[in-house]
């Protein structure tokens, strides 16, 4: 394993609910390798932090009273914010699903998750890889779905092979790794998969493939 597999991922925790934020630090604090910088209780406090501590990942809750996680999302991406965003949401049914992805976010998670499975997307997150579970993508197909007109375009076997690797959260370096690629290549076959799919980023493309059965 390489020597980053070891390194402290540093995090800052945006909720409106003490007992959450509480549950939270205490989780990522009793686990080995991560550090918890700071907490915010709603958006605007979290985007200042955010800016001031530099973390790894902020881990974003998005319905807050004076300020919500997608505006906050979006204001990280305006500034040019190194951190990664997780969004923890308890509603698996929210309407800024897709608004946070498109807003910046690296991923999106159940606050009910596993915390195997969160300290996994936090992990994946801090390397740039997208966190999108496929419970969470079933719920994103009602925002992302367009209807398969006459004659769209199916994927090729290539691309199909780059989006599995998406889904798994593998980074472009890795996919080019695997298929004996270059870079450029992985990024010239997602330019493609994005315009089939009718979509933006590697979340929603991830989200389309489930509902399209591109996807298993």
């Amino acid at each position: 394993m390489s020597p980053d597999t070891y390194r402290t991922i540093t995090l800052l925790i945006v909720d409106d609910h003490p007992v959450v934020r509480d549950g939270l630090r205490g989780m990522f604090t009793d686990a080995p390798g991560f550090d918890v910088l700071g907490e915010a209780s709603n958006g605007v406090e979290g985007v200042e932090l955010a800016v001031s501590l530099d973390p790894d990942v902020v881990l974003m809750d998005l319905r807050m009273p004076g300020g919500g996680g997608v505006d906050a999302i979006a204001e990280l991406t305006r500034r040019g914010a190194r951190s990664r965003v997780l969004v923890l949401t308890t509603y698996d049914t929210d309407s800024d699903t897709l608004p946070a992805i498109e807003a910046g976010a690296t991923g999106y998670l159940l606050k009910d998750a596993p915390r195997d499975e969160l300290f996994t997307a936090v992990r994946a997150a801090a390397d740039g890889r997208t966190v999108l579970s496929p419970a969470v993508a079933s719920r994103l197909v009602s925002r992302v779905r367009t209807p398969a007109a006459p004659g769209h375009e199916t994927l090729s076997a290539r691309e199909r092979e780059v989006l599995v690797l998406v889904a798994k959260g593998t980074s472009n370096r890795e996919i080019a790794r695997e298929l004996f690629i270059s870079e450029a290549t992985v990024k010239t076959h997602l330019t493609h998969i994005y315009a089939k799919l009718d979509v933006k980023d590697r979340a929603a493309a991830v989200a389309v493939a489930y509902d399209r059965k591109i996807l298993g």
